[in-house]
C-alpha cells in the first residue's frame, strides 16, 4: 500500500482528481464495513476515510451522528475496528485514512495509538477536534510511523491561519466547504473556489474538499474549481444504512461509480 503523498503524486501525474469516500465503522456492522471497503476499493475510491464511532461527534452532521450512535449501540469499539482493518488492509489498494476524535488518542497515548494504527495499515489520520496549536506532537510522532496527519481549513479561517495549516498538514489539506457540520447540501458554496485560490497561493500540497458534497455534479464542480480530491461522507453513510446490508452495499457501489465517472477525464475512462 502506497503512502498518501505517493498516491497523490501518481494521480497528479495523470491529471486525475481523487475520490475519497467516507463510511462509519460498525454501521450496520463491522462485516458490512469490511465489505464496503472492498467494494469502494474496487469501484474507484482512491483513498478511503473510515470514521471511528464516537459518543460526541461535534464535527458530524445528523446522518453520520446517527450512524455512529447505531454503531456504538451495537457495541462497536476501536479495538474491533482495528482488528477488522488488520484483516482487510493487505487486500485494499486505496490508502486508509482514519477519522477519529482526540480523546481515544489521548486515552491510549499518542505513540501507542499511532503504533497500533500503523500496524493495521492506516496511512492517514483526521482529528477534527485537535486545534492546530496543539497538533505538533501528533504530527511529528505520526511522521515516524509514516502516517500523515491531515489538517482542516474552514471557510472562516483567516489567511494567516490558512498559511499555518498549509505548512503543517501532511498528505493533503482538507478544505471544509461549508460553515458547520458534515451533511448533504443541494449546492456547494462559491466561497470554496476562492478558498482553493487562497490555498494555492501558499502551498503546492494536494487539497481535498469535503462536507456537503453528495452528488456527481457537485463533485465535478469542485474538481473544475481545482480540487485535487473530492471527499464524500454523508451520502455514502446514508446509502449504506438503508435497506438490508446487501441493498446498502449495492447503493454504495453505484454511488462510487457515479462519482468517479464525474471526476474522471474522458481520456482516462476505461483506462487501467
Amino acid at each position: 500500500m502506497t503512502t498518501i503523498s505517493e498516491h497523490f503524486q501518481t494521480l497528479r501525474d495523470r491529471q486525475q482528481c481523487a475520490l475519497i469516500p467516507f463510511i462509519t465503522a460498525g454501521d450496520p456492522d463491522l462485516e458490512t464495513t469490511a465489505e464496503a471497503l472492498r467494494i469502494l476499493d474496487r469501484n474507484g475510491a482512491d483513498f478511503i476515510e473510515l470514521g471511528v464511532p464516537y459518543s460526541d461527534p461535534l464535527a458530524d452532521g445528523p446522518v453520520i451522528q446517527a450512524a455512529a450512535t447505531r454503531a456504538l449501540q451495537r457495541g462497536t469499539k476501536l479495538e474491533q475496528v482495528l482488528e477488522m482493518l488488520a484483516d482487510i488492509s493487505p487486500s485494499i489498494k486505496a490508502p486508509i485514512i482514519l477519522f477519529t476524535y482526540y480523546n481515544p488518542i489521548l486515552h491510549r497515548g499518542i505513540k501507542p495509538f499511532l503504533q497500533t494504527i500503523a500496524a493495521v495499515g492506516v496511512k492517514g489520520l483526521v482529528v477534527p477536534d485537535l486545534p492546530l496549536e496543539e497538533a505538533a506532537e501528533l504530527i511529528q510522532t505520526a511522521a515516524t510511523f509514516n502516517i500523515d496527519v491531515i489538517l482542516l481549513v474552514a471557510p472562516t479561517s483567516s489567511q494567516d491561519r490558512i498559511d499555518a495549516i498549509a505548512r503543517q498538514s501532511r498528505g493533503f489539506i482538507y478544505l471544509v466547504s461549508v460553515t458547520g457540520v458534515t451533511g448533504m447540501r443541494s449546492q456547494i458554496q462559491n466561497r470554496v473556489q476562492h478558498l482553493l485560490t487562497d490555498l494555492r497561493s501558499v502551498t503546492d500540497k494536494p487539497i481535498g474538499v469535503g462536507f456537503g458534497i453528495s452528488a456527481p455534479e457537485q463533485a465535478q464542480q469542485v474538481k473544475e474549481w481545482g480540487a485535487d480530491a473530492v471527499i464524500v461522507g454523508s451520502a455514502f453513510v446514508k446509502r449504506l444504512s438503508e435497506g438490508t446490508p446487501t441493498e446498502g452495499l449495492q447503493a454504495v457501489e453505484q454511488l462510487c461509480k457515479e462519482l468517479k465517472a464525474a471526476i474522471t477525464p474522458a481520456s482516462l475512462v476505461g483506462a487501467k
